[in-house]
């Protein structure tokens, strides 16, 4: 039921709205003299030092997209010619605050470790999307105050639903129970082997050969597949099933778990092809779960919950969280998608819109196709977004259908943000598909950032002023009441947030904005492989599937492709510029790739950016790798509905010389980058980042040694993915040492 105040009580409302909490029976104030209170009590808190003194801070919502960049969001007035349509996300951008300067990390990774710790990643190490070659040095630490953790200072529960990649537990030492490790008291979701969705499986569960159903069902007759047959569902009962093209009974099946035999009807016994093992992109994935007594659950992919389609599956579980919640607890639920991540495929249709276009029929491994898919996934996300809302009693469905957002009439902050920007052959001009997700240019950081809930105040505005995503840790406390700088015992770089809620005439509080992307930390330094795409070459892709299932072809270990021909399949390249090479020495000789930077940081101010890449460039006179750096400065904006981007040709530095005002904010910028940089000094020893190497590092060393069997924890300090006595050497070697910035 929706937590309206019919009749002025607080505590009535409590009563209707389970994702309320209830307050103590003392504070009986007319209700709007109530809410005026519970509004500014953290900010007051904030301002006198009293952060303890702010009772029953609000709940926290944090909803997060995933590879949705500002690009597609037509709430702030971008989506090009065919947005996506997102009424949910559209309310509450109307009934809260609209940040349309925020800047993520590159890549999900690092934004995600960015956005749960505060830190930048030349802090935490986290610096790429992680991969399973991926040690633990570069996934986040237990010992950082994650939000979850410093949320526990006031009294909240916290919860993780979906997607995690803060860690993979390949070479994590707590495994799959890193998520309770890193402090939330209950997890439900998924940790892939590469911390995203696994490849489609294009057998449909075992009904085919590899490479038949390119988006994982069979689709009608007409598009080459079967319009009846027999749906096996994994609790070994069997349905027959019809449909047509529009409606094929393949899909269907698939969308309610079970795997279709096409053109049979049902056996007594299953048949033995059908296969409920393999996972399947969106819609058979690894379900885990950190339950709040300390159990790990791996669920088995023949329970429902593995076989659901990833939109829905997490806002399931966070409903069921969120109702059995104690009323006098505060909480913090965050419900992370995985969409609209690679693979591309289509939603189950009962979350899309009437006369959504027709995509039964679509090649999901031709990306020119995927533009359709994409769209289709962020509006079945904001269909999930409505339904959570709804069931947890912070919306209401009106007369119409239409969705009813009252923030003054709950006691739930509600955050909406995208983890980086969007994937290049699916964005919306006019913004950079070249220059996208995996890039620190505009289109691939500039996210949306939607604030709603009671302590916003005049809602339905804009804020132009430049936020990062770690502010949003430091709102997080600053919601809860707590003095963020004074307790967490490191450097932060979150800035405040909450008085942009609270003051519509807020001056910026930053004066410059940073992000960061470069290759994680793997054992002996390797790489990820070479991925080559239509005209450019990336080292992003951490694994052959991930690249192959974003339209690529892999040129490192494993290497199968005809283009490929020649390199030794067990080692693969190494470097982009060691395909060109490759190419060059070919008879005739091929046509060089395009090289994607293999590290980049970008520091901006209002007017002004300042992008620096590093690369193994290719050098084709001498047909040789070249460790190339290159800096880039450009004057940008966010006007709407065309801003001012940071493409290829407005780099200023190519047109000199520069006016007055931009060598000023050259040499700013070019000061300021270096200032981040130097702000983190190397600390040798110090495994537990407290900024001092002594015997708490020693016991630290041996606690990881014994929980990692020896292998990787973040006490290995030679990276050579062992946790032994070399590295015991080098704590005891720096003994005493105290590390200070530069």
């Amino acid at each position: 039921m929706f937590g309206t105040f019919t009749d002025g009580s607080l505590q009535s409302a409590r009563m209707k709205n389970p994702a309320a909490r209830r307050f103590p029976q003392r504070l009986r104030l007319p209700w709007p003299w109530m809410r005026a209170v519970l509004m500014f009590l953290p900010a007051l808190a904030m301002v006198t030092g009293l952060a303890h003194a702010a009772p029953n801070p609000p709940n926290i919502l944090l909803i997060i997209m995933d590879d949705v960049g500002i690009d597609q969001m037509r709430a702030f007035g971008y989506g090009g010619a065919t947005p996506p349509a997102t009424p949910t996300i559209d309310t509450l951008a109307r009934e809260g605050i609209r940040f349309h300067n925020t800047w993520a990390m590159p890549a999900c990774s690092p934004s995600r470790a960015a956005l749960f710790v505060g830190r930048y990643p030349l802090r935490t190490n986290v610096f790429g999307a992680l991969g399973p070659a991926d040690l633990a040095n570069s996934m986040v630490s237990p010992f950082e105050m994650t939000t979850p953790k410093l949320l526990k200072m006031r009294g909240y529960q916290s919860a993780l639903f979906g997607k995690f990649h803060l860690g993979l537990q390949g070479n994590n030492p707590y495994g799959n129970g890193m998520p309770r490790a890193l402090g939330w008291d209950f997890f439900s979701g998924w940790l892939d082997e590469t911390g995203d969705p696994s490849s489609i499986d294009t057998t449909a569960g075992g009904v085919a050969p590899s490479g038949t159903y390119s988006c994982g069902f069979v689709p009608g007759a007409d598009d080459g597949g079967a319009d009846a047959g027999a749906c096996y569902s994994a609790n070994d009962t069997c349905r027959e099933m019809t449909g047509t093209r529009a409606s094929p009974p393949g899909r269907a099946c698939r969308d309610g778990g079970g795997i279709f035999d096409p053109g049979t009807t049902c056996q007594s016994s299953r048949p033995p092809n059908i296969n409920f093992a393999t996972l399947s992109a969106h819609y058979v994935s690894p379900l885990v779960i950190n339950h709040e007594d300390g159990r790990v659950e791996q669920v088995p992919t023949t329970d429902i919950r593995a076989r659901t389609y990833r939109g829905t599956v997490p806002v399931d579980a966070a409903i069921a969280w969120i109702k059995s919640r104690p009323e006098d607890t505060p909480w913090m639920a965050t419900v992370s998608f995985a969409s609209a991540h690679t693979p591309l495929m289509q939603p189950p249709a009962g979350l899309l819109a009437a006369g959504a276009p027709a995509t039964n029929g679509i090649d999901c491994a031709n990306t020119t196709q995927q533009r359709v898919l994409s769209n289709q996934m962020i509006e079945a996300l904001d269909t999930e977004v409505a339904r959570l809302l709804v069931e947890t009693g912070l919306a209401r469905r009106g007369q119409d259908g239409s969705l009813e957002y009252n923030p003054g009439k709950n006691v739930t902050m509600v955050i909406v943000l995208g983890d980086n920007g969007t994937l290049g052959f699916v964005g919306k001009e006019p913004f950079d598909a070249n220059r996208s997700k995996g890039t620190a240019y505009q289109t691939g950081v500039w996210v949306p950032l939607v604030v709603a809930g009671p302590l916003v105040k005049q809602p339905d505005r804009v804020v132009n002023h430049m936020v990062n995503i770690t502010d949003l840790y430091r709102l997080f406390g600053e919601i809860a009441g707590i003095d963020v700088p004074r307790s967490v015992p490191r450097k932060l770089d979150a800035g405040p947030m909450l008085p942009y809620l609270l003051n519509p005439r807020q001056n910026g509080i930053r004066k410059t904005n940073f992000t960061q992307v470069a290759p994680n930390l793997q054992a002996n330094g390797t790489l990820n492989g070479p991925c080559t795409f239509s005209d450019n070459c990336s080292q992003i892709p951490v694994t052959k599937s991930v690249c192959e299932d974003n339209g690529g072809i892999w040129w490192g270990p494993g290497a199968d492709d005809p283009i490929t021909a020649g390199i030794d399949k067990d080692t693969g390249l190494t470097y982009c510029c060691n395909v060109n090479q490759f190419l060059a020495a070919k008879n005739p000789p091929q046509p060089p790739f395009s090289i994607l930077p293999l590290s980049s940081i970008a520091i901006r101010n209002d007017r002004f950016k300042l992008v620096s890449n590093f690369t193994q460039a290719y050098e084709a006179a001498s047909n040789a790798c070249v460790a190339t750096e290159t800096t880039e400065f450009y004057a940008i904006d966010e006007s709407v509905p065309i801003p001012l981007l940071d493409t290829a040709d407005r780099d200023l530095l190519q047109a000199p010389p520069l006016t007055p005002v931009e060598k000023v904010n050259y040499k700013a910028l070019t000061r300021q980058l270096q200032a981040v940089l130097d702000s983190q000094p190397a600390c040798p020893g110090d495994g537990n980042i407290d900024g001092v190497v002594d015997q708490t590092d020693v016991a630290d060393w041996a606690t990881f040694q014994a929980l990692a069997l020896g292998k990787s924890s973040w006490y290995d300090f030679n990276l050579d993915g062992l946790t032994d006595s070399a590295d015991l050497a080098v704590i005891q070697q720096n003994l005493g040492t105290r590390c200070k910035k530069k």
